[in-house]
Parts: structure tokens; C-alpha cells; sequence
């Protein structure tokens, strides 16, 4: 049997079992519905069932088990399993060092995610565009600018062919760090390096500017992104009409919802509400609520 490529169906799980190259490897594809659904019990009752009829876990399958559990924020369990696999003999793949480090920057620790990094170096694996992208993103969403800098400018040095996504994330890292200054510099710097803004970088500094109040130079900016032919979208039109609410700028914000609607886009919860706040703090006319109605 060891010699034979089988394949077999646990009719309860939908498990299948496979035997590769003369030892019993699982794959278990179904465990990822269970974890992604909360049910991480019956995931576990799954791959015990797995390794108790003599299988073993393979890369792939544990990879599913610990993006599973990332998706669900429960990184301890995640952070064992990774550990686990190199006691059984396993060697973790760049699927599984991105998914762990996305993982922990999604729950707040990109310093933690940086050891990962660490870790994938120091087992001979070389960390490709998207590993560095993931923690670039976490470090900057969660303002440790100084790391992500270092981080980005690791980058350029190892000729890694940098695009709009790594000045995006940059920009916006800025942004939230309260340093604007960078950030515009950063974004005006784009065309020297030849790299044109997207729709997401024209939000981002859009955004970065509004929250600083910078109304008018956010707006030039939404009029020369449309002059490029970059069109705005609906998020882009949301933070800009926000930015108007948010300083009383009424009548410019009640026109670029209406400018809004009519390019089919809807308003979004946070611009509803605060639409409705302030029909019932000012008595603004019900063509308001006529205007989210259509949108």
C-alpha cells in the first residue's frame, strides 16, 4: 500500500487521504471551512483523525490550519502549529511566513512579525515582494514608521522591483503617523521614480489631508486626479465629503455627495451618519435623506 498512490474519502469530513512517495502525507482541504467558520474543534478532531491513522500533515495542510486560525485572530494556536511543523520534520514555505506574519500584523504586533521575518532568513528562505509587503503594511498601519522605513529602504537595496503598492503603503504610513510633510513629499516624488499615483494613492493623501483639514488642497488634488484620468471612486468620495462634514463645510459637502450619487456611487455608513446628525442638529431639509435614499 506504502508503494501505491492511494486516495480514500472520510465521508464525515470530506477529508482525503493521499500516499506520496512511499510515506502517508494528508491533505485536508476541509479543515480551512471548519477554521474559517470558528469550528476550529471539528479542525482538530479532523487532523487528529489524520496523523491517528498513520498520516502526516503536510506543508500544505498546515498551511491551511494556520491561515485558518489567522483569519480568526487566534495567533497562538497559528504560532504552534508553525512551531510544530519543524519538530515533525516539516520545513515552513513562504506561504506559511507570509500568512504568520499577515497574522500578527493584523492583530497588532509587527514587531513580533519582524522576528518571523528573522526567522525566515535564518532557515534560508528568502523573503519575496509579497513578504515584504505584508509587514511593511502592518508596521505602517500600526505607526512604527521608523521600522517600515528601514524596511523600505531594505527593499531597494536587495533590487527588489518596486511598484506603486510599497509608496502607497509608505504614503499612507505617513499619513498616519501625522507626518504629512513626508507623506506629500513621498507622493510628489512618484513621477521622478517613474510611478503614477492610483486610485488608492490619491485616496490615501486625500484622506492624509482631510484629517489634517486641508480641504482645499484635497480637493485640488480630487480635480487633478480626475485631469489625469484617474477617476475617484466611491471611497475616494466618501473621505472627501467627510472631510467637508467634519468642518462644517455643508453646502461643498452636499455637492460632491450629489456629484457622488450621480456617478452611481452610495454614501457610506459613517457619511450617513453623520448626514443624519446633522439634519437633526441643524435642520438640514429632507432633500438629504432623499439624496441617501438614492444612493
Amino acid at each position: 500500500m506504502k508503494r501505491a498512490a492511494i486516495a480514500s474519502s472520510n465521508l464525515r469530513h470530506g477529508a482525503v487521504f493521499a500516499v506520496q512517495n512511499g510515506g502517508s502525507v494528508a491533505r485536508i482541504e476541509p479543515v480551512m471551512r471548519y477554521c474559517l467558520q470558528g469550528n476550529f474543534k471539528e479542525a482538530k478532531k479532523i487532523s487528529d483523525l489524520m496523523i491517528g491513522r498513520g498520516c502526516q500533515l503536510d506543508v500544505h495542510s498546515y498551511n491551511i490550519l494556520i491561515n485558518g486560525y489567522c483569519k480568526k485572530q487566534r495567533m497562538a494556536e497559528a504560532v504552534r502549529l508553525f512551531h510544530d511543523m519543524s519538530q515533525v520534520g516539516l520545513a515552513p514555505d513562504t506561504v506559511t511566513y507570509n500568512t504568520l506574519i499577515g497574522g500578527l500584523c493584523q492583530i497588532g504586533k509587527p514587531i513580533a512579525a519582524q522576528e518571523i521575518l528573522n526567522e525566515m532568513r535564518a532557515s534560508g528562505k528568502d523573503p519575496n515582494f509579497l513578504t515584504y509587503s505584508i509587514l511593511l503594511d502592518g508596521l505602517c498601519k500600526n505607526k512604527h514608521l521608523v521600522e517600515a522605513m528601514t524596511l523600505f529602504r531594505e527593499m531597494e537595496e536587495i533590487g527588489l522591483h518596486l511598484d506603486i503598492v510599497p509608496y502607497s503603503i509608505l504614503i499612507d504610513g505617513m499619513c498616519r503617523a501625522g507626518n504629512l510633510e513626508a507623506a506629500r513629499k513621498l507622493f510628489c516624488s512618484l513621477s521622478t521614480k517613474g510611478l503614477q499615483p492610483n486610485i488608492h494613492t490619491y485616496t490615501i493623501m486625500i484622506n492624509g489631508l482631510c484629517r489634517e483639514g486641508l480641504l482645499s488642497e484635497a480637493n485640488m488634488l480630487l480635480e487633478k486626479m480626475e485631469e489625469c484620468g484617474c477617476s475617484p471612486n466611491g471611497v475616494t468620495y466618501n473621505i472627501m465629503a467627510q472631510g467637508f462634514l467634519r468642518n462644517n463645510e455643508t453646502s461643498r459637502a452636499m455637492q460632491l455627495i450629489h456629484e457622488m450619487v450621480e456617478k452611481g456611487f452610495s454614501a457610506d455608513a459613517s457619511t450617513v451618519t453623520m448626514l443624519i446628525d446633522l439634519s437633526d442638529n441643524s435642520g438640514l431639509n429632507h432633500s438629504v435623506l432623499e439624496l441617501l435614499h438614492k444612493s
